[in-house]
């Protein structure tokens, strides 16, 4: 196939992959991913600390250390030199930490309401060989799924990419969800419980743990390159879950207390699928898009066309949508991971950690966002 119709063949796939509907609970985490330009489409309005709502109560030293961590991935100049400068010049306490955050930044207001929801490192049950409990198959990334970097053909479609299959001369969209799990898989990496399996997709990376005690990383690898599409929502519309209880823990509930065809078919309803390569655990939390381990509760995965990586933001999230969430979140976060649903000026996914508790507060965070960013000053 020439170079031009294989180009045209995959801008088709883009933008078919571009079409997702329904907001992901959390997204899958791909380390080294290319963000495409910024652009800050929407103008800020300059602000005083004084009218962030919470800003006096916050833990600026836990703030000031994170901002530590990822701050390398940032590739503004005047952004890294005052990573630099918090780097080199640590805070002793919380009052060091926040006079140092306030004379290095000022912050700026970015208009409108958006959404904060959540995601987390999941740790599940794993076993070396098939069982009724242990049914799902966790797959590698199949050799006949390519994909493709647009910007190798054009800068201008930096950070824009797009998953198929060739056959007979053609790309086509690779296989979606229903049609992978008909096919047999000779040399699955693991046996997980088909609710989940869905569930490390949906967050990209987790940890295994197999009856020896044996830990294993369950990383992700690729995507067939199809939208994602949240199931909450068809859940709550048919009568399976009450409008208030849309959580995480509600739907994996359901999808465990239906295991079989009835569940697959709510599954299935996300044509999006996710493969992984499994890596010893080392122990340490999860890597984002920018590289780097994320911090707990300080981490936010952002539109990296509408923001870049290692940008400081001042989040106010309140008026939780679902039952037993935390009525607020205001705190200082870095930007240091993408998400496929995690689009627009004021949206964010935050990071909450690994492990139950982590994925139980994940689960139920679904607040108003109001975002401030952080600009350094001069």
């Amino acid at each position: 196939m020439p170079r031009q119709g294989f180009v045209a063949a995959f801008a088709l796939l883009a933008l078919a992959a571009c079409t997702t509907a329904p907001v992901r609970p959390a997204g899958p985490v791909t380390p080294g991913t290319t963000p495409p330009p910024v652009t800050h489409t929407a103008p800020s309005t300059p602000v005083s600390f004084n009218d962030l709502a919470g800003w006096a109560q916050e833990d600026h030293l836990g703030a000031l250390d994170a901002f530590r961590q990822g701050c390398g991935a940032a590739k503004d100049p005047a952004l890294a030199e005052v990573c630099r400068k918090a780097r080199a010049e640590p805070a002793w306490n919380d009052d060091d930490a926040r006079r140092f955050l306030e004379a290095n930044f000022r912050p700026e207001a970015i208009p409108g309401q958006g959404l904060l929801t959540a995601y987390f490192a999941p740790e599940y049950e794993a076993r070396m060989s098939r069982s009724a409990e242990f049914s799902a198959p966790l797959r590698g990334k199949p050799a006949d799924l390519v994909t493709l970097d647009f910007a190798q053909f054009d800068p201008g479609l930096a950070g824009k990419k797009a998953a198929g299959e060739i056959e007979g001369g053609q790309v086509l969209p690779y296989r979606d969800r229903a049609a992978i799990e008909a096919m047999p898989e000779p040399r699955p990496l693991a046996w997980m419980r088909p609710e989940d399996l869905f569930f490390l997709q949906i967050q990209g990376s987790g940890v295994l743990v197999l009856p020896d005690g044996r830990r294993v990383r369950a990383a992700f690898a690729a995507h067939n390159g199809r939208p994602f599409v949240g199931i909450a929502t068809p859940m709550r519309d048919r009568g399976l879950l009450p409008d208030n209880n849309t959580s995480g823990d509600a739907i994996r509930a359901w999808l465990a207390d239906h295991r079989g065809p009835e569940a697959d078919a709510i599954m299935r309803l996300n044509p999006r699928y996710v493969f992984f390569q499994t890596l010893p655990d080392d122990g340490k939390q999860a890597v984002g898009a920018a590289g780097v381990p994320l911090p707990p509760g300080r981490a936010i995965a952002v539109d990296p066309a509408r923001h870049a990586m290692g940008e400081l933001f001042w989040l106010d999230a309140s008026a939780p949508k679902l039952a037993g969430a935390f009525p607020t979140y205001r705190r200082l976060a870095v930007a240091l991971d993408v998400g496929g649903a995690i689009k627009g000026d004021v949206r964010a996914d935050l990071y909450t950690g690994t492990g139950p508790a982590a994925g139980a507060e994940a689960g139920r965070v679904r607040h108003d966002l109001r975002l401030y960013r952080l600009v350094p000053r001069g």
